[in-house]
């Protein structure tokens, strides 16, 4: 009966001899070899050699190992195979479809994130065949218990994407992920748009700040309420795209900064993300009031200092600051006196926020009068700096006068997509339809728009009225 063919991406037994001695005959060169049945079905010869037995033997095993991943990239995959080995293959095709632009770097920096400090450690070292759903399933939960919903949900995405490729690969017959338990949490912020009032609040409250208007915020939160679009598409329009006669702007391009790169203006997400969008006439005059101080046709709109392109990241930290917009006075000379003291100490901001576990820019906060404070967010400072409260009964009055709320608290609560929740949510009332909106948004399902980005309205007064014309009757009840 005829011997059973190696597997494809196999190797049979390895063979090693000396090839070479020295005067005095001792072995000065070692030979290995083994067959090694290639992709395309073929056996071939590998060899490889070393000073020793065990060096020609390692050194083949690696250049067998380095060729079984060369024919997998090829040909096909087995349920025999390393999860890790479909990890490499994973991560090799979504970096060429970035390449080609078939998918976003900042993806690609995301999934790579949750491969090497999830996935890869809790699966690695399983083969293909043994990443059953229940094994899957158990990864996932933990992983949600661990790192929180979101993570988990990327995490799946990534597994379910893997599964996929192994089974157009051949190492399995069914995406193991698909009938894993779906991922569902409330959201912190549930969709919230800002009202009118806490529009003119806002944008009053933008001007006044003199740090908010360094950072050009009051422009740029006009004409992303009067558009939509996010900040890294804010960021990304040229004057060129934009048409001050017809009162238009294109949208095409967005900004990330992606690992080992920088910033890069790259296409928006999907092709819905291409638009043409009217401005209205308040966002409008804005951009002629910029335009009239000297503009660059192929310059950004919204340029840093040196007339460049903007960091995202940095620009949505200004905003979150100045979202957190300066209280009373009262609010004010307590941030200058706890301030002071921390000064005194001899501590810095972030030596400070390292010993309360509190994000750093937390304490720039309290100083610039940009957070309410409490009594035990005080003491927890002073603690810090080995001051008692009780006895300092002056800062107690401070403290005390310092907690009532002001005006510009009501702001607090409001991030940079609570701009792109008012306009499809002014929209909305306006009597657009939701595929206008999504249109508007720049997004590709109308559905994501209705769930995430529209605002609910109030209970519709008009069902009443039908409800009472078709009952009316007490006979039809």
């Amino acid at each position: 009966m005829p011997r059973a063919p190696l597997p494809i991406g196999t190797w049979g037994a390895i063979s090693t001899w000396v090839l070479q001695t020295d005067d005095k005959g001792k072995p000065v060169k070692h030979k290995s070899q083994a067959r090694f049945r290639d992709h395309d079905g073929h056996v071939r010869p590998v060899s490889a050699y070393g000073k020793t037995k065990t060096a020609a033997e390692r050194a083949l095993l690696k250049k067998l190992q380095d060729r079984a991943k060369t024919g997998r990239h090829a040909g096909e995959l087995t349920a025999m195979h390393k999860m890790s080995d479909l990890i490499d293959l994973f991560e090799k095709k979504f970096t060429e479809w970035v390449k080609d632009g078939k998918r976003s770097p900042t993806t690609l920096d995301n999934y790579q994130g949750a491969i090497k400090n999830h996935i890869r450690p809790a699966l690695g070292e399983l083969r293909i065949g043994e990443a059953t759903t229940p094994r899957i399933d158990t990864v996932v939960a933990q992983i949600k218990q661990r790192a929180g919903a979101p993570r988990a949900k990327t995490c799946r995405a990534v597994l379910s994407g893997m599964m996929s490729l192994a089974v157009r690969y051949g190492a399995i017959t069914v995406n193991p992920v698909r009938e894993i338990e779906t991922i569902e949490t409330r959201p912190k912020n549930p969709p919230r748009a800002l009202t009118n009032d806490e529009v003119t609040l806002l944008r009053r409250s933008l001007a006044a700040d003199e740090r908010a208007a360094e950072a050009d915020l009051p422009d740029l939160v006009a004409f992303m309420l009067g558009t939509g679009v996010r900040i890294g598409e804010s960021l990304a329009v040229l004057w060129s795209q934009v048409n001050l006669e017809t009162g238009t702007v294109q949208i095409t391009h967005t900004i990330v900064r992606v690992k080992g790169e920088g910033l890069i203006r790259k296409s928006t997400k999907s092709r819905a993300g291409e638009r043409l969008l009217h401005l209205p006439n308040w966002a409008l005059a804005v951009l002629r009031s910029r335009h009239a101080a000297g503009i660059r046709l192929d310059a950004p709109i919204f340029a840093d200092t040196h007339g460049g392109y903007r960091d995202p990241s940095n620009t949505r930290r200004a905003l979150r600051t100045a979202l957190s917009p300066v209280g009373s006075t009262t609010r004010r000379d307590l941030g200058l006196t706890l301030r002071s003291l921390r000064r005194a100490a001899d501590l810095s901001r972030e030596e400070v926020a390292k010993i309360l576990t509190w994000p750093k820019t937390r304490i720039e906060l309290v100083e610039t009068g940009r957070i309410k404070v409490d009594h035990q967010l005080v003491t927890e400072l002073l603690t810090t700096y080995k001051i008692t409260l009780d006895d300092q009964p002056d800062l107690i009055s401070q403290v005390e006068k310092a907690t009532q709320p002001t005006e510009s608290d009501k702001l607090a609560w409001i991030r940079s997509h609570a701009l792109r929740k008012t306009t499809a949510t002014a929209l909305d009332q306006a009597g657009h339809t939701a595929r206008q909106i999504a249109d508007q948004l720049g997004q590709a399902k109308v559905s994501i728009t209705q769930d995430i980005y529209m605002g609910r309205q109030a209970a519709n007064p008009a069902a009443a009225q039908a409800l009472e014309r078709a009952f009316e009757n007490p006979d039809v009840l």
